[in-house]
Parts: C-alpha cells; structure tokens; sequence
C-alpha cells in the first residue's frame, strides 16, 4: 500500500473566481489611467514631445497581449472601448504603438511591488519563428527555426515576476544572474537557482548583495582554492553534501535541508506564462521582443493578484 501523500487545495471557491476574473471582458478606462494618458514635456528636452505617454502606451500593450490581438485589432479594440465609455479620448494608432513599445522593454525594472526575501532565478525558451512541432516530429527542423531565452526572477511567496529580461539564445543563463541580483532590492536574504548558475561570478554577485546564494553544485563539482567570500559559499555546499554521504542520497537530503525544491515554482512561473500567452513572440525586431516579454510580465502578475491557490501536504 502506498504511503505517498499530495498537495490538494483548500482555497478552491475564491481561486475558482480568479480564473473565471482573468476571462472577463470587461475592460474599462479608471480617471487616472485617463489622466495619465497623454505625454508631459520633459524639462531640458529639446524636440516635439510625444502626443501619448508610457502608461497609454503599455496600457494598449497588456490589452494586446490579454486578449491575443493583432495591432490593427488592438486599435480596433480601444476605439470601440472609448465609444462604449462614452469619452472623448484619442486612441494611437497601431504603427505608433509598434514604435513606441520598442523602449519600453529597454531599462531592467522591477515588476512587483511587495517586499521580497527569496527570490527565484531561471529561463525558458520562446520561438520566434519556425515550424510547428508536428513539423518537427515528422520532417525535423529547418535552418529557420529560432528562439529567445526569457530569464525570470520570481518570487516564490507572491508567485509574482520581479524581474525579466529577455536575451538571445546564445546568452548563457549565468551571465543574465548578476544583473538581477545588482537590481534586487536589500530585503532580499537568498536566491535559488539550478547547476546552470554554479560559477563564480554569480557566487560573487551574491556576495557584494549580502545574500546567501541556495545553489545546488553540479555533480561532477570539485573544491576550488580561489579565495574570497563567494567561494566559500560554494565551498560549504559542497561540504555540506559529503557530510550528508555525498552521492545522490547526500544532495537529496541537502536539497531538502537548503529548501532547495522552492526553485520549481520558477518553472510554474514559466509554464504559467505560456499557458496564458502561448510559447512564441510576435515581435521580429529585438526591441519590439523585450517589450513583449515586458508587458506580458506585467500583465501575469496582475492575474496572480486576483487570486492563487493555496495548497497544502495531505498524507
């Protein structure tokens, strides 16, 4: 008889509810969003100022991603929403959204608002461009077919993006690490993250933060002699292992020790993203692609705010 317990959720009626929120279609204009819809002159700024500001502009883009529209859907979509509101607003057009979108995904900014501890570390593929996977299966895959990496840094007790960047594929998960751990603000105590980070200029971004890097060692890792703080902290992980019987049985046991396991609800954060805005971009330019992966960031941590389930161990 098998002895293995799962999690069930307790909170099903209100997280229900959630799930049936983000669906709704009904969009609305708030005075403050009205307000903030037109560009202010900057001080010191030569040039014609922009007739739109950022918050109109990214308002548009998260309707965009939400609802799956095209551009000239989009603009579409708002001239019938401003018709029903019943206000005189103008709406931009479609190719100055394409424009402007472009700087909005520029700048690395922090995405959630609440104060964090932990925060989770990992990427994920998005395709640009190719084949379907049927395609693939059946034919392979041809010199076409390409991809982005999407970094995530979650927080894995909001369930909330704090930081995204979006990368080419050749860019190697470690070096996107430092970045953000130097934007992370100071409340933040630990990191997780996989063998993928287990390099010394991620230990050492830990270590000018001040936070404790929960890092499993890859399993051909050594003791390495390079002196400083970052290096220790590798160091006693590997320890650490030995001293629990080294071998799989000794990472399990660290694993579970160090709470290491947390680390997957950054794999949840993925496939959440996907689930809700599919697993490919829109965008051809570079710019045009990391202000999608912005706005659909944005637009993920305002259905996690509606409402998350809330699971518990049952044995």
């Amino acid at each position: 008889m098998s002895t293995q317990g799962k999690y069930r959720i307790r909170n099903w009626k209100e997280y229900n509810k959630s799930l049936i929120q983000r669906g709704s279609i009904t969009v609305w204009l708030s005075e403050d969003a009205v307000e903030k819809w037109f560009a202010h002159r900057a001080e010191g700024k030569k040039g014609h100022p922009c007739v739109y500001s950022d918050d109109a502009i990214l308002t548009s883009l998260l309707i965009r991603a939400v609802f799956h529209l095209p551009l000239r859907a989009l603009q579409g979509f708002l001239l019938s929403l401003v018709m029903l509101m019943k206000i005189s607003l103008p709406i931009p057009c479609y190719t100055q959204i394409c424009r402007r979108a472009k700087a909005l995904g520029e700048e690395l900014r922090k995405l959630s608002t609440k104060k964090i501890t932990d925060l989770v570390i990992d990427s994920t593929g998005l395709k640009v461009y190719g084949e379907g996977e049927w395609k693939v299966r059946q034919h392979g895959h041809s010199k076409r077919r390409s991809w982005m990496k999407l970094h995530l840094a979650v927080c894995p007790d909001s369930h909330e993006i704090v930081f995204e960047i979006l990368s080419e594929n050749s860019i190697a998960d470690c070096t996107i690490y430092p970045e953000f751990i130097k934007k992370a603000p100071k409340t933040m105590k630990r990191t997780y993250a996989d063998g993928a980070y287990d390099t010394s200029g991620c230990y050492k971004a830990n270590a000018e933060h001040g936070s404790i890097p929960i890092i499993c060692p890859q399993r051909k890792a050594v003791l390495r002699r390079e002196e400083g703080p970052h290096m220790d902290m590798r160091n006693t992980a590997l320890l650490e292992i030995t001293g629990l019987g080294g071998g799989e049985n000794g990472r399990r046991l660290w694993k579970k020790l160090r709470r290491y396991h947390r680390r997957s609800l950054g794999e949840t954060a993925m496939f959440r993203f996907k689930q809700l805005f599919g697993n490919n971009l829109r965008s051809r330019s570079l710019k045009g692609q990391k202000a999608e992966a912005y706005t659909k960031s944005h637009a993920l941590n305002i259905m996690t705010r509606l409402g998350m389930p809330r699971s518990e161990w049952v044995a």
